[in-house]
């Protein structure tokens, strides 16, 4: 396999609620990338928004995850407890002159396509709030990788706006938290949803001002509805079981959707066989490069 020694890798939901099967192939395709050259996989926690993440929804996705036998490495890392390094990595992106705090409201730039950046060069309504952006005009530009599927990217972040880093009521946004995290757990490997591609950009300019090294990526086709709607808690997914005999077949249901042709005879097979075959025959190269893939749960 064409990855490096000492791959680390991470599944990261957002407890706003149960996971659905979206979320399951996104988890399957980084765990079965781990396991497969014998890597870790962690577990995280992206708690930095409470009023999203109704009590015991965390609890909930643990559930999930191990009743499709997705076991994770060490302890499972709650974004919620990482303030002190957040605060740090801030700071320090004020120093360099590429973090700076804005008063403007939406309502004020819904004009625009993306925020002006009218206060880049001081804040234009001192006494307000202040959430703080990053600017997308300096370092890194444009920025450019190779995605392990889609092949070459390459965005001008300018164009995609100055992203907010804290936000006005305190809490901290996720392109800053997910690269502090993903630095200080030493992540080499990022699989996630294709919706979260463009989010690259920035989360690369982010690494480069801080001097983290830059994982290698893996966006994973989308799971949409038959009416063609991301799967979400707001689009009315179903919750994925913690038990029973919809486990293994919503599992074989991921490894189709993920193109790896699993053999019919393992449709009925335990959650243990599926994986094993799975983590055996992973191969990145069956995957289809297509944004997106129609599902419907089976009655």
């Amino acid at each position: 396999m064409p990855h490096t020694a000492g791959y680390r890798g991470r599944f990261a939901p957002t407890p706003s609620g149960p996971l659905h099967f979206g979320s399951l192939v996104a988890a399957l395709g980084s765990y079965l990338d781990a396991r497969a050259v014998g890597g870790k996989w962690f577990l995280r926690i992206e708690d930095i928004d409470p009023p999203r993440c109704p009590p015991g929804a965390a609890d909930t996705i643990l559930r999930q995850l191990e009743a499709f036998g997705l076991h994770w490495d060490g302890e499972v890392s709650y974004q919620s407890l990482h303030g002190a390094a957040y605060a740090a990595s801030l700071l320090r992106l004020e120093q360099l002159g590429l973090a700076y705090p804005c008063s403007c409201s939406r309502k004020q730039w819904r004009q625009h396509a993306i925020y002006p950046g009218w206060c880049r060069d001081g804040v234009r309504d001192v006494g307000k709030p202040v959430a703080w952006r990053l600017r997308s005009d300096l370092g890194l530009r444009p920025v450019a990788w190779h995605d392990r599927l889609f092949g070459p990217q390459s965005f001008d972040p300018e164009t995609l706006g100055d992203v907010v880093l804290k936000r006005k009521d305190g809490l901290w946004a996720y392109q800053l938290a997910v690269v502090v995290d993903d630095a200080e757990q030493h992540i080499t490997h990022v699989v996630r949803g294709l919706d979260l591609l463009d989010n690259t950009p920035w989360q690369r300019q982010l690494q480069e001002a801080l001097g983290f090294a830059e994982p290698r990526y893996l966006h994973l086709p989308l799971i949409v509805s038959t009416e063609g709607q991301k799967l979400s808690k707001q689009t009315l997914a179903p919750a994925l079981p913690e038990e029973g005999d919809a486990v293994r077949s919503l599992l074989f249901q991921a490894l189709q959707a993920l193109d790896q042709a699993p053999p019919r005879v393992l449709a009925g097979a335990s959650v243990e066989a599926q994986l094993e075959w799975a983590i055996s025959h992973w191969s990145v190269s069956r995957l289809n490069a297509t944004p997106s893939r129609p599902w419907k749960q089976s009655e």
